[in-house]
């Protein structure tokens, strides 16, 4: 779960982020529909609840607006606020509630808020009901050196902790035609890599004439937008990958190296518990054969520690995959129980323990960074410039210009990686930084 800082939208207009990539690209359609309404001082909290923890921030960064801007239009909308807007609602301050359909569309951001002394206005709909996901075309990311495009939305699965279909809906697809459109118009605007980005990206395709796999989008669009120099994945499911992805990653230079696991744990009864549809071996047969189609891959990890009914034996085994895969991009969560789930109705291990075996598992996901950044010392890497000189590699190793070097954020460095310096990478510019 992620955060992003208020930012100021045109017209002074603001929206404050929580959670996903997904997320951040919607932020930036309701950017667009607020300045295409005529709005002027509305703030937007998108909101996330994949955890407990997510929403408690939410809730007060939704406070915090109210008292720092009296009088002004607070719309909350998120996954949090489309499954339990009752909630949000209740919230002084609070002018509007919208779902995650509404949120989408134009029509949402041009209605007047309520009058004073109206009770807040709640305008959510049943998101099961939704059967198409429509394509926004934004040309920009507010301070972003990145592009993010949604592919997909929703999700047809259940697993036992997780509440987010029922914020998001079951799983449709974006028509390839308008990722293409979408794609063509950030490269025509300077954007030198996108990010496609969904609820369950893998299950791209399903609902759409053709069945076309996440795999063959990705190499129309590769085929369609040449100009697009560098393509990279959120988070993908380890069983769902398709031959035409994995040939993708042997033989596409422009898409990433670098693979995000939606892997949750390393013991095949907690995955089971979870309703996962992956075991470990799984996994281990899956970056084997990604590494040898491409060793330079890295990978990273989204991981719950603490399921509910996890012994230490059941922990052990999941941190000792993380160790032997040597994951480089770890993301651990301790569980958070999510009412109307049934995982929040099995047996719960102590919040304590919890806490204790996500700082283990953050402690290895540390260690596998820190070696695998030594070793890359020496080698070669095309930087994208985020800001002040720093950046990510295609693998996402961060990388900091050495010092004195200057390079416009959006700019790809070609560099040479000479030392390790605050965790970092220090790159060595081997030629002017690509315009």
């Amino acid at each position: 779960m992620t955060h992003d800082s208020p930012q100021q939208a045109p017209g002074g207009n603001r929206v404050e982020t929580f959670g996903c990539r997904l997320n951040a690209y919607e932020s930036e359609v309701i950017r667009g529909h607020l300045e295409a309404a005529g709005k002027a001082g509305t703030i937007v909290v998108n909101t996330c609840a994949v955890t407990a923890e997510a929403e408690r921030q939410a809730r007060q960064a939704i406070r915090r607006l109210a008292r720092e801007n009296p009088g002004a239009e607070i719309v909350v909308t998120g996954c949090a606020a489309q499954i339990d807007p009752e909630r949000f609602a209740a919230i002084e301050g609070v002018s509007r509630v919208v779902g995650n359909e509404e949120k989408m569309r134009a029509d949402t951001w041009s209605a007047a808020r309520p009058e004073a002394g109206e009770p807040t206005a709640i305008h959510v709909t049943d998101i099961m009901a939704v059967r198409e996901t429509a394509a926004h075309l934004v040309s920009e990311f507010d301070g972003r050196a990145r592009a993010f495009v949604q592919v997909q939305q929703g999700c047809d699965h259940r697993c036992t902790f997780c509440i987010i279909p029922f914020g998001r809906g079951n799983s449709r697809s974006v028509p390839i035609g308008a990722i293409v459109e979408q794609v063509r118009a950030l490269v025509d605007g300077g954007y030198r890599e996108v990010v496609l980005t969904g609820v369950d990206v893998t299950s791209f395709g399903g609902d759409l004439p053709g069945r076309p796999s996440l795999g063959q989008m990705m190499r129309r669009l590769l085929a369609l937008v040449p100009e697009l120099e560098r393509l990279r994945l959120s988070s993908v499911d380890p069983v769902e990958i398709d031959d035409d992805l994995f040939r993708l990653i042997a033989d596409e230079p422009r898409l990433m190296p670098h693979l995000h696991l939606s892997l949750q744990a390393g013991d095949d009864m907690v995955l089971k518990r979870m309703k996962r549809r992956h075991l470990r071996a799984d996994v281990q047969r899956l970056v084997e054969r990604v590494r040898a189609l491409r060793p330079e891959v890295a990978f990273g990890a989204d991981v719950i520690a603490g399921f509910p009914t996890e012994s230490d034996a059941m922990f052990e085994n999941t941190a000792a995959l993380l160790t032997e895969l040597g994951v480089q991009h770890l993301h651990v969560f301790p569980y958070s129980p999510r009412p109307g789930t049934p995982a929040a109705r099995m047996p719960q291990v102590p919040g304590d323990v919890r806490k204790a075996r996500a700082a283990r598992l953050r402690a290895i996901g540390a260690a596998n960074l820190e070696a695998w950044i030594a070793g890359r010392v020496g080698g070669e890497d095309r930087v994208l410039i985020e800001a002040d000189g720093i950046g990510r590699g295609e693998s996402f190793a961060p990388v900091a210009l050495e010092a004195g070097v200057a390079a416009a954020a959006g700019s790809v460095v070609p560099v040479s990686l000479i030392a390790v310096e605050a965790g970092r990478l220090v790159g060595r510019p081997r030629m002017r930084a690509a315009a």
